[in-house]
């Protein structure tokens, strides 16, 4: 369970924005007290979310071999974090 500091923290995004996630009921939290505490794996699947695909092309979409294109957004935010 991570504090919303600590959440923040991990997806290098202001506190704020977490809690505006959390008043949005787009990050599921509980109330321990006065503080609002995130399960990881919330967290992680919200994080995932956001490396959406930018818009293609339709020609784009494909690469050669017929397989999808990468999700380069994806790729590049794991990378910068050393994942």
């Amino acid at each position: 369970m991570l504090t919303v500091p600590e959440a923040a923290k991990r997806a290098n995004r202001n506190p704020e924005t977490i809690r505006r996630w959390i008043r949005a009921g787009r990050l599921r939290s509980e109330k321990v007290g006065t503080q609002h505490v995130i399960d990881e794996a919330d967290l992680d699947a919200i994080l995932d979310e956001n490396d959406e695909m930018l818009p293609l092309p339709e020609a784009w979409r494909l690469m050669e071999d017929g397989s999808p294109q990468l999700n380069w957004v994806r790729i590049i935010r794991r990378s910068r974090e050393g994942r």
